[in-house]
C-alpha cells in the first residue's frame, strides 16, 4: 500500500471487525478508533453524526450508503467500493485511498483536506461546496466528474485527467494547465483568465 503523503505512515489499529454483515446498519453517533474492518459488508449503511478514527477498512463495500456530518479523519481505505455513495457534510481530513472503486460517488460539504487519492478512478462522481485543500490528486482519472464550488487550494494535480470536468466555482490557484489534461473542461471567466495567465498569456480589455 502506498505511504501517505509526506511519508506518514497509515496509524496502526488496536482490533479487527472482520467478514461482519452490517447492511442497512445505522450506525449514527457510533464512535470507532483504531479499528481495522476487514472484508465487512456496510452496503446501504447509514449514519449522522458518527466518527471513525485512525481506522482501516480492507475490503469494504459502502455501495449505496449515505452518511450526513460522518467523520472519517486519518483513515486508510484500501481496496474499498463506494459505488452510489453519499457523503454529506462528511470530514475526511487526513484519509487516504488505494485501489478503491467510486462509481457515482456524491460529496457534498464537509472537509477533504490532506486526503490522498493519487490515481484514483473519480470519473463521473460529484464533489460540491467542500474544502480539498492540499489533496493528492496526483494522475487521479477525473473526466466527466463535477468540482462544483470546491476548495482545491494547494492541491497536487500534476497528471490529472480534468477533460469534461466541470470546475465552476472551484479554487484552482494550485493548477499547471501544462500537467493537466483540461481538454473540454467548463470552467467560469475568472478561471478563464487564471489559466491563461499560467499559460503566459496577457490578458487585455478591449
Amino acid at each position: 500500500m502506498a505511504d501517505r503523503r509526506h511519508g506518514r505512515p497509515a496509524p496502526p489499529t488496536d482490533s479487527t471487525v472482520r467478514s461482519e454483515d452490517w447492511d442497512g446498519r445505522d450506525v449514527s453517533g457510533e464512535e470507532h478508533t483504531r479499528v481495522e474492518f476487514v472484508d465487512v459488508d456496510m452496503t446501504e449503511t447509514s449514519g449522522r453524526g458518527a466518527a471513525f478514527t485512525d481506522c482501516t477498512f480492507r475490503g469494504v463495500r459502502f455501495n449505496a450508503s449515505a452518511y450526513t456530518d460522518t467523520a472519517f479523519v486519518n483513515c486508510t481505505f484500501v481496496r474499498c467500493s463506494f459505488f452510489d455513495t453519499a457523503l454529506t457534510g462528511c470530514k475526511l481530513v487526513g484519509s487516504r485511498f488505494d485501489g478503491c472503486s467510486y462509481g457515482l460517488l456524491r460529496a457534498e460539504g464537509g472537509d477533504w483536506s490532506f486526503t490522498g487519492l493519487p490515481g484514483a478512478d473519480l470519473r463521473g462522481c460529484s464533489f460540491r461546496r467542500l474544502r480539498m485543500r492540499e489533496a493528492d490528486l496526483t494522475g487521479a482519472r477525473c473526466a466527466k466528474a463535477s468540482f462544483r464550488d470546491v476548495d482545491l487550494s494547494g492541491a497536487w494535480l500534476n497528471q490529472a485527467d480534468l477533460s469534461e470536468c466541470d470546475l465552476r466555482g472551484s479554487d484552482l490557484s494550485s493548477l499547471n494547465p501544462h500537467t493537466a489534461a483540461l481538454a473540454r473542461a467548463v470552467i467560469d471567466p475568472y478561471q478563464a483568465i487564471m489559466i491563461a495567465r499560467a499559460l503566459g498569456l496577457e490578458v487585455k480589455e478591449g
